[in-house]
């Protein structure tokens, strides 16, 4: 399957699995837009040179919020793909605050291509609390997230100067909302 079909089928396959998704900030965004930008900032970022990454950029979510299972996603794309979404696929049998601190503690271990998509999946996020926060987030609970991402940053670096430039502008913007 040459690229340009692979991205598009991905594409297509998280609108419909994320459909009735909204982002969580006062816009209400639909959730597919996270994903868009989260593909853009890799595809960006390895100058697309990277195909496999940017559908799982796409798909990064399905597994974790969705029903889609990682077989799945390996029988319709292909197993890279779905090893790279497993990789950054938090368990959610866990807590919340054991899933955030696992992102923390396993930050380093990642692969480079994970990496990648982990900034810019945290990217993403603080360019929402900057432009769009969740109404019932108070400033504390914006600070413990900018925090934690900034604590997750800490053991990706290193993979992509241009990407985590574009972090630390996030985090900046997103810091002055506080």
């Amino acid at each position: 399957m040459n690229d340009a079909i692979l991205i598009t089928r991905a594409f297509r396959f998280a609108t419909e699995r994320h459909s009735t998704q909204r982002r969580k900030g006062e816009a209400e965004e639909p959730y597919v837009n996270h994903l868009a930008e989260v593909a853009d900032l890799v595809a960006e970022a390895t100058q697309g040179s990277d195909c496999n990454l940017i559908v799982a950029a796409l798909l990064h979510d399905t597994i974790e919020d969705t029903p889609t299972k990682s077989s799945e996603l390996s029988s319709l794309f292909n197993d890279d793909i779905a090893h790279l979404v497993e990789e950054v696929t938090d368990d959610k049998t866990l807590p919340k605050e054991k899933r955030k601190e696992k992102q923390v503690l396993n930050a380093h271990k990642k692969s480079t291509r994970a990496k990648l998509l982990k900034i810019a999946d945290k990217t993403s996020n603080l360019r929402s609390i900057a432009t769009s926060p969740p109404s019932n987030w108070d400033t504390n609970r914006k600070k413990e997230y900018i925090k934690w991402a900034v604590n997750v940053f800490e053991g990706l670096q290193g993979v992509s100067p241009w990407l985590e430039t574009q972090f630390n502008e996030a985090l900046e913007k997103a810091q002055k909302t506080i």
